[in-house]
C-alpha cells in the first residue's frame, strides 16, 4: 500500500551545462538546460515513468537526483529511516550512508559490468565499500540475491563475457539490489534487450518490487513497456515536464500536443487503425530555445502567445499536470483520435 507521505519530493530542478566559446580564454557563451525546472512527487512503493525523445533530459534527471551530477539548482528530498534530507544540498562526504538507498540500473549491461572482474566481485562489491560484509556472509548474500535475480550461485565466479544480454542485465540488477534500497532509478533497463528478454526483465522487476518494497523511477523510450509497468508517467520535453498523470489516464486522454504526437506514434496490432503521426521537425536544442514554449515550433496548434511565455506546469484536475497554453481556453486541444489536418503553426 502506497503510503501518504512521498519518498522523494524533487523541486524545481535544474541541470545547466556551461557552453564555451573557441578561443584560447574559452569564454562562457550560454548555457545547455539539460533539466530546467522540474518538480514531482514519488511516493513509496510506486512507479513513475519518464519518457520523452532522446535528449529531452531523461537521463540526466536521473543521474541529478542521485547525485551523480551535481544539480545547479533545486531541491531532491528524500527520506531515509525516517529523515529527510536534500541531496542537492548535503556535501559529498554525507552522501555515502545514504548512496545503500538509492541505486541505478543502467542501459548497457555489458559496458556497466567491469569485464575483469567476476560477476560475485561485481554483484558483492557494494557491500565491500560500505563494510557491510565479508567472508562467507559476502558469499552467501552474492548467491542469495543471484538466484533472486534468475541466476545460480555458481554463475558468481563467472567474468561478464560469459553471460548473454539478459543475463548481464539480471546480474546489474543484482548488484543495484545487494543493499536493499528503496529507491531504483531504471535508466533505459530493457531498451538495449531482445523484446522475448525485455519481457523477462520487466517481470523480474515487478516481482522484486513487491517483495522489497521498491520504488522505481522507469527512465524509457518505449511506450508499451511504461505503458505495463508505470504507475504514473511525467512527459518530458526541452528539459521540462510538460504533462504528468496516471498512466492509464494519460493515455486515455492525453492533453499535451506532445503527449498525443508520442502516442500517436506508438504501433497497433490492429491493421484497420489508422496512424495519426503529426509530430515533424527535431528536437528543441537545449542550447538556444525557442522563446515561449519550447514545443511551439513543432506544435500544429501554436498560437501567438506560446511563442510570448512559457506555459506553467499546473493541476488541471487532480494528479493531473500539464504544461500548455491551450488549455487556458475552454477547449482542450483536439484529441489523437480527431482529424491532424488541423491549423499548422505560422512559423512552419
Amino acid at each position: 500500500m502506497i503510503a501518504a507521505e512521498p519518498l522523494l519530493s524533487v523541486r524545481n530542478l535544474r541541470k545547466f551545462f556551461p557552453v564555451f566559446g573557441k578561443g584560447f580564454f574559452q569564454r562562457r557563451v550560454g548555457y545547455v538546460k539539460a533539466v530546467d525546472d522540474i518538480s514531482f512527487d514519488l511516493m513509496p512503493g510506486e512507479t513513475l515513468g519518464l519518457v520523452g525523445e532522446s535528449g529531452c533530459g531523461k537521463t540526466t534527471t536521473g543521474r541529478t537526483i542521485l547525485r551523480a551530477l551535481d544539480p545547479t539548482d533545486g531541491e531532491v528530498f528524500f527520506r531515509s529511516n525516517g529523515e529527510t534530507v536534500d541531496l542537492a544540498e548535503i556535501p559529498n562526504r554525507q552522501l555515502k550512508p545514504l548512496r545503500p538507498k538509492m541505486q541505478m540500473i543502467f542501459q548497457d549491461p555489458f559496458s556497466s559490468l567491469n569485464p575483469r572482474m567476476t560477476i560475485g566481485r561485481i554483484v558483492g562489491e557494494p557491500l565491500v565499500i560500505h563494510g557491510m560484509a565479508k567472508g562467507s556472509e559476502l558469499t552467501d548474500r552474492v548467491a542469495e540475491m543471484l538466484v533472486k535475480v534468475g541466476l545460480k550461485p555458481e554463475h558468481a565466479i563467472r567474468y561478464p563475457h560469459a553471460f548473454s544480454g539478459g543475463q548481464r542485465q539480471r546480474a546489474g540488477i543484482a548488484r543495484s539490489l545487494i543493499m536493499h534500497p528503496s529507491l531504483i532509478v531504471a535508466d533505459e533497463a530493457v531498451s538495449a534487450l531482445d523484446v522475448s528478454v525485455q519481457a523477462q526483465i520487466i517481470n523480474l522487476l515487478e516481482d522484486l518490487q513487491s517483495e522489497f518494497q521498491l520504488t522505481y523511477i522507469f527512465i524509457a523510450h518505449d511506450l508499451s513497456v511504461v505503458k505495463h509497468i508505470c504507475d504514473r508517467v511525467a512527459v518530458m520535453y526541452a528539459g521540462k515536464i510538460v504533462e504528468l498523470a496516471k498512466t492509464e489516464t494519460l493515455f486515455a486522454d492525453p492533453k499535451h500536443p506532445y503527449t498525443q504526437a508520442l502516442l500517436s506514434a506508438v504501433p497497433d496490432p490492429d491493421p484497420d487503425v489508422k496512424m495519426n503521426f503529426a509530430l515533424t521537425g527535431e528536437v528543441a536544442d537545449p542550447a538556444n530555445l525557442p522563446p515561449g514554449c519550447s514545443f511551439n515550433p513543432r506544435c500544429q496548434y501554436a498560437q501567438s502567445r506560446c511563442t510570448q511565455s512559457i506555459p506553467p506546469l499546473r493541476e488541471i484536475e487532480p494528479g493531473r499536470w500539464v504544461s500548455c497554453h491551450l488549455l487556458d481556453e475552454p477547449e482542450s486541444p483536439p484529441s489523437r483520435e480527431d482529424d491532424a489536418s488541423g491549423p499548422k503553426p505560422d512559423n512552419d
